[in-house]
């Protein structure tokens, strides 16, 4: 019997063909190529030189009140008056809060009364030394006595004088912590008094630049307050210690403007012009990773990629003076560094001049 031959149909022929293709051994080998570029991570780079930096410096930098007093309370009662309110100028020496003065103004009298009695005792007393009545000892004694009295009229004085809580400085009452029936403690604060007729702009300031800068040196300020607005200021110290970032914090004063006020608070942008333009070892600001405190690069050896911590010190538009940590000639990556990690192989596709 003849066997009917069988015929694949073309779909299904041509999906066998594709399949044995595939099998080793089967039809032409397949060969796979691995990318040119592999794992490597492309990269640009510019090389560590010596650079000229701009001489106007410009730092961010926060707007403190010249002066920042909480009032606190030396005594404690009911407050019986209060005569300001938040946003109320006040002197130095200005009654903010009345206590209840009853009790204190009792003592006072008493402690009167008997400093009165010692002074008549006193002079008695004299009068019998000098008569011999009496030993040297008794007149001590009772000079003494006069001396106690006098002070406790000064303490019974000072009690009452406290429950008129002043405040210490001239300002703005910023707050105000009570109000009538309030009952105070010694040691409460009952307001926050701020004086901002003169400003203390603060601002850290690299190793490096603390020794450029000098008290005195004109600053020119600006704010996002006011677009435009530039302000003239003065430094008016420089801390002799640095902190753990191996930064200098400086105090700026300016005097407030009545026609563009500023409040306490605000950021402010502080231009340094006196700083003269030298030569140092710099880098681009694009190649730096992390911040200017905890600076870090990547450095180019052999086409891997080193995460290297550095210094930053004085700064321009496009430029990082590098105090410490990589060296003139090195290669530092200005571009593509946030798809590395730590000794990645990297392709450099450009080069920065």
């Amino acid at each position: 019997m003849n066997t009917p031959s069988r015929h694949l149909s073309g779909p299904v022929s041509h999906v066998l063909c594709a399949f044995l293709f595939l099998l080793p051994g089967c039809g032409n080998k397949v060969e796979v190529k691995q990318s040119p570029m592999g794992n490597e991570v492309p990269v640009s780079v510019a090389t560590v030189k010596r650079q000229k930096l701009a001489s106007n410096l410009s730092l961010v930098g926060n707007i403190n009140a010249r002066a920042d007093v909480n009032v606190i309370s030396e005594t404690q009662g009911t407050v019986k008056a209060v005569y300001v309110t938040v946003g109320s100028q006040v002197g130095s020496g200005t009654v903010l809060v009345q206590v209840d003065d009853e009790i204190p103004r009792s003592n006072q009298a008493t402690a009167e009364i008997n400093y009165q009695k010692a002074q008549r005792d006193y002079a008695r007393a004299e009068e019998l030394y000098t008569q011999n009545s009496i030993s040297a000892s008794q007149l001590d004694a009772s000079r003494l006595a006069m001396k106690a009295a006098e002070n406790q009229l000064d303490i019974a004085r000072r009690q009452l004088e406290n429950t008129r809580i002043k405040s210490p400085i001239a300002g703005t009452v910023n707050a105000r912590y009570v109000d009538v029936g309030t009952m105070v403690q010694q040691g409460k604060p009952v307001a926050d008094i701020v004086d901002i007729n003169t400003l203390k702009v603060q601002v850290n300031v690299s190793e490096h630049e603390a020794f450029l800068l000098k008290p005195g040196d004109n600053v020119d300020i600006s704010t996002d307050v006011y677009p435009g607005v530039v302000f003239s200021g003065a430094i008016d110290n420089i801390a002799s210690k640095a902190d753990e970032a191996h930064t200098y914090p400086i105090e700026i004063v300016v005097e407030n403007s009545s026609r563009h006020p500023l409040k306490a608070g605000l950021f402010a942008r502080i231009a340094f012009k006196s700083i003269v333009p030298v030569e140092t070892l710099s880098i681009p600001r694009m190649a730096l990773i992390g911040s200017i405190k905890d600076a870090q690069v990547f450095v180019v050896r052999s086409g891997i990629a080193l995460l290297r911590s550095i210094v930053i010190g004085r700064q321009s538009t496009d430029l990082f003076e590098v105090a410490s940590g990589i060296a003139e000639g090195d290669t530092v990556v200005v571009s593509g560094q946030n798809n590395l990690v730590d000794q990645a192989h990297i392709q450099v596709v450009s080069v920065q001049q």
